[in-house]
């Protein structure tokens, strides 16, 4: 990178920074900063969305993905479309029939505190892992194409995000993530663009090279357990990670409840899937073409890692001026933070229940920016430390979620589906889901992306038995 690169870069993070902030007037109380109000337009929430599921893990991971194997992820991809349709139908009617602020307080009106406190501390726990490994991936990228060290890139990077979030709350990060989202894209075109020039042979030898090494495989028909990517994994598998996280997880359930209604909220929903179906046939496509690319000339990756191949590309193939401003897509992809969501839950779910049931406004506007400000810190120590893991970022990213959510997915199941299940029971299949999945991952018996499925079978399975066998458990709260 040279001096025009750093310019590109650093007016996009001026400028993100400053039209984030300027939400900042809209925040009178805590209704506005963490659900606007509920004025967000379909279109709008469908933006927000996409963008909220794309990050660098995307960006770099899928066509990272394709690079060293195929176009089998869209099997997953397909899962996502179908799980978006059962959330509109079974999760968005009942959060619209209450004025709720988080996700997990759904949980609260069906079973009390003990379970809304055990889901809302693991999406905490969850995100904090998880988005600090996006944080990472992000500075991973800037710090190979500009040759700043990773540690401070995860601190500038940070620092921009908590900055905007916590001055404009979830007003600044919705209506970014709208401008973001094309940010990234034009990025991902100029490229795919870029590829097919520097290619010897352009679309036509990527045709027959990507043919012959199998890189077009879209179905894998295997019911190998451990396959990461199988259509039975896919789409079972991609069916209950999109219900846990579209769902039940507070990152983007926030989302949806900030839209005028809960028709606007499953129409964006739904029509989010079928662009980041095709957003991800994107990035697979540059992967292939990546790969075709090294035949003709081999990329360097000095750490070893796929994930590198296509920053790689970026620095040593583009033009000056077109590298800051694929570096400023790829920071756009990222800076789509869950601080937000954190503070909602932190406030609304732990410290008005438990702490002070009779804050005041100002008193809670003030919390929830602390709060904001905490968790932006804790992902950054989660960045700093995600340095020294060997897995990819993609993998890395997709299995702490989908490791955690299964029980969280198998209360809200429960709770939605059936009245006989009472909060002890609940516990017990959440923490029988949990130490299932915790010995499925200790032993690798089972892909990440069968996490999610088994967690929440398992979870409502046993809460089931207990309440058949423990009969005080039955016991329900009324809604």
């Amino acid at each position: 990178m040279n001096g025009l690169d750093y310019a590109v870069v650093g007016l996009y993070l001026v400028a993100i920074t400053i039209f984030g902030s300027r939400f900042a007037r809209f925040q009178r109380t805590t209704g506005d900063y963490f659900l606007t109000d509920r004025s967000v337009p379909w279109w709008a929430i469908c933006f927000t969305i996409v963008a909220t599921e794309t990050s660098t893990l995307t960006f770099i991971g899928i066509p990272a993905a394709a690079y060293a194997g195929n176009m089998t992820f869209l099997q997953l991809a397909a899962g996502y479309l179908l799980g978006r349709v059962i959330v509109s139908v079974l999760f968005i009617p009942a959060y619209f029939r209450g004025a709720l602020f988080t996700s997990y307080q759904l949980l609260q009106r069906r079973f009390g505190s003990s379970v809304n406190a055990v889901a809302a501390g693991l999406f905490l726990l969850t995100r904090s892992l998880a988005d600090g490994v996006r944080l990472f991936a992000t500075a991973l990228v800037v710090a190979i194409v500009a040759g700043v060290p990773v540690p401070w890139t995860i601190v500038l990077l940070g620092g921009a995000m908590i900055l905007y979030t916590v001055r404009g709350g979830v007003a600044a990060v919705i209506w970014t993530d709208v401008v973001q989202m094309f940010v990234y894209v034009a990025g991902a075109v100029v490229i795919l663009a870029a590829l097919v020039a520097h290619i010897p042979g352009g679309w036509d030898e990527v045709l027959r090279v990507g043919t012959a090494a199998g890189k077009f495989t879209i179905l894998d028909w295997s019911t190998e357990p451990t396959r990461v990517y199988t259509l039975w994994a896919g789409l079972a598998g991609g069916v209950a990670i999109t219900l846990a996280t579209h769902g039940t997880d507070q990152f983007l359930v926030q989302r949806l409840l900030s839209a005028k209604s809960a028709t606007a909220a499953a129409r964006g929903l739904v029509l989010s899937g079928v662009l980041v179906f095709a957003q991800f046939t994107l990035f697979l496509l540059i992967g292939v073409m990546l790969f075709v690319y090294h035949q003709h000339a081999p990329l360097v990756t000095p750490l070893g890692r796929n994930d590198e191949i296509l920053p790689r590309f970026v620095v040593t193939n583009l033009p000056h001026g077109l590298i800051g401003f694929v570096i400023a897509a790829i920071v756009a992809a990222a800076l789509s933070p869950s601080l937000n969501a954190m503070a909602a839950t932190s406030v609304n779910d732990f410290y008005k229940r438990y702490v002070n049931p009779d804050a005041d406004e100002p008193r809670l506007m003030r919390l929830s920016r602390q709060a904001t400000v905490f968790w932006g810190v804790v992902q950054l120590v989660v960045a700093l430390g995600a340095q020294w893991m060997d897995q990819s970022v993609l993998d890395a990213g997709l299995s702490v979620l989908s490791l955690t959510t299964g029980p969280v997915l198998g209360a809200f199941l429960t709770g939605v589906l059936t009245r006989r299940v009472g909060a002890g029971a609940m516990l017990a299949g959440m923490a029988a889901g949990g130490s299932v999945l915790a010995a499925l991952w200790s032993t690798a018996a089972v892909a990440w992306t069968w996490y999610a499925l088994v967690g929440a079978a398992t979870t409502c399975g046993v809460a089931l038995v207990v309440t058949v066998l423990v009969p005080n458990s039955r016991v329900v709260r009324q809604t």
